[in-house]
């Protein structure tokens, strides 16, 4: 038998690779990668059960209602309420509700007819100000309404934070609810931040009854939830021995589902109904009479009170429910959404990168894909609730493409780069130092807005993330003085920003650590370009 000997050649350029290729390190760093994204959103979306407070047969006292649209605002020219929005309202709170309180009574002329149908008591309110002939209409209005709806109108408050905003006197709103407790027959109140009670006294005699907004969240000194509700039954304890034997109604307590964290103080879903379900309790145990804030989120509040003002209604502003009475809450409703988002994200980065140059790009890509959908799907959720505008929301998806160009440089500098791949490298990497100018630009900017104007604005963390780890891992030649003035400005912000939010703010401690790695990026890049 004839034996026919081969010699073995070496493999062809293919095999090669695909026999250098790491897949058992890149497998496992997709499997990480893919644990980390679902864990992120699911973590963030994850239901708590808590105890109900509402349902179809144990209805609450009172809520506060604004009969606004998603896209209205009392400062809309021309002014115009909706009766069929205010019918389906009303509708779906006399399923949980006794009451509803209002503050105004521009535009609220068909409401009591509304509540007469749906079975609702009413709290009309009259909005004082410092126009005396506007305040004049108001309460000449008012006066009228109680007096048209006796069977409706069960109380009627002259007047809210007047004294707060110092636009009238104690002695002048005196003598507004004793006008009106002379031509009418219902209770007459005022409403005020508890503080203004004390620093007005003149005003307590002439109510029937006391009218107190206790919002832990909004105190100069805020509470964390924990220690939320014991913060209100000491207030409310407070008048009750004051001012016995005249009753005490809490007009507004609440808390924020979305926004900025005050101190201890943190807004969300799941925090809200924490609050809330605990406050009915020890309401309707204690035997206090009470009026949550607010029936329905009011988006418009954000101009002047920052994201968090838009959210503290028990439905969102489409009417759906969200869950702060009854049932499981979620602080993510949509998580599976952004979840979903995440992985093309993820996968897009995996599919770009392609074949890696080494076992430890075949470890860093998948990481750096999951960052990125976990940052940008964070960035998208804060966005939803902050950006209120054409501008702020050109703003947001400005910082996205940042995001996405700079997801791209750093998944192609991992890559083999060959043909397409090699031409995008080249075409981004000239760019490179653009990239980092306008991330430092945007930190920059929103570290003088967070050191200046903090009160109503929202920590971006999310936005700048992955531009800071990538170039503190892989700095780029930069423009050298321009980026010298933005690393001082951002580096000199962070202690500041962090002693006006105090050292227990978990958001503003991510942002002065954001902030910290866009330094050290920034500072790197400055080397790179002196080298």
């Amino acid at each position: 038998m004839q034996v026919t000997c081969v010699a073995l050649q070496p493999l062809g350029p293919t095999m090669s690779a695909t026999s250098r290729f790491p897949i058992v390190p890149y497998l496992c760093a997709c499997l990480l990668g893919l644990l980390a994204l679902c864990g992120f959103w699911y973590g963030a979306g994850k239901p708590a059960a808590l105890p109900d407070a509402a349902s179809a047969t144990h209805k609450l006292q009172c809520a506060s209602y604004t009969p606004f649209d998603k896209d209205q605002s009392p400062f809309d020219v021309p002014f115009k309420l909706r009766p069929e929005r205010m019918d389906a309202d009303l509708a779906l709170l006399a399923t949980r509700f006794q009451c509803i309180r209002t503050y105004s009574m521009t535009g609220l002329e068909a409401l009591p007819e509304l509540a007469r149908k749906h079975g609702l008591k009413l709290m009309i309110g009259a909005w004082v100000n410092s126009n005396p002939v506007d305040t004049e209409k108001e309460v000449d209005l008012l006066i009228a309404s109680a007096n048209a709806n006796p069977d409706v109108v069960s109380a009627v408050i002259v007047g809210n934070e007047a004294l707060l905003r110092k636009e009238v006197t104690g002695a002048q709103l005196a003598r507004l609810i004793n006008k009106v407790k002379g031509q009418i027959k219902q209770p007459v109140t005022y409403a005020d931040v508890w503080e203004f009670w004390l620093k007005h006294p003149e005003v307590a005699p002439a109510v029937d009854f006391l009218t107190i907004h206790l919002l832990p969240y909004w105190e100069d000194e805020p509470s964390n939830i924990d220690a939320a509700l014991q913060h209100v039954a000491d207030v409310r304890q407070v008048f009750g021995n004051k001012f016995a034997p005249k009753d005490v109604l809490i007009g507004e307590t609440g808390w924020p589902s979305e926004g900025r964290q005050r101190e201890t103080a943190v807004p969300s879903r799941v925090n809200e109904a924490r609050f809330i379900r605990g406050f009915v309790a020890m309401a309707e145990k204690e035997g206090w009479h009470y009026n949550l804030i607010e029936a329905f989120d009011q988006p418009w509040k954000r101009a002047s009170e920052g994201a968090v003002g838009g959210y503290w209604g028990l439905f969102d502003a489409d009417r759906q429910d969200k869950g702060v009475l009854e049932g499981p809450v979620t602080n993510v409703p949509y998580w599976k959404h952004w979840l979903a988002a995440g992985g093309l994200v993820l996968l897009g980065t995996l599919i770009l990168g392609g074949r890696v140059r080494s076992t430890r790009a075949a470890l860093v890509l998948p990481l750096l894909g999951a960052l990125a959908a976990c940052s940008l799907g964070a960035w998208g959720d804060l966005a939803q609730v902050t950006a209120r505008f054409a501008g702020e929301w050109l703003w947001v998806g400005l910082l996205a493409g940042l995001n996405l160009l700079v997801l791209a440089h750093a998944t192609l500098s991992l890559s083999a780069r060959e043909g397409w791949r090699g031409r995008w490298f080249d075409a981004l990497e000239r760019r490179a130092g653009w990239l980092v100018a306008a991330a430092g630009f945007a930190a920059a900017v929103m570290m003088l807005e967070l050191v200046f104007d903090p009160r109503y604005r929202s920590f971006p963390s999310a936005a700048l993330v992955v531009p800071a780890l990538v170039y503190l891992c892989r700095p780029v030649r930069v423009p050298r003085r321009e980026i010298a003035l933005l690393t001082f400005i951002v580096g000199a912000g962070i202690a500041p920003q962090l002693f006006r939010e105090g050292l227990q703010n978990q958001q503003a401690w991510g942002w002065a650590l954001v902030s910290g790695l866009m330094v050290v990026a920034l500072w790197r890049c400055l080397r790179v370009r002196q080298g």
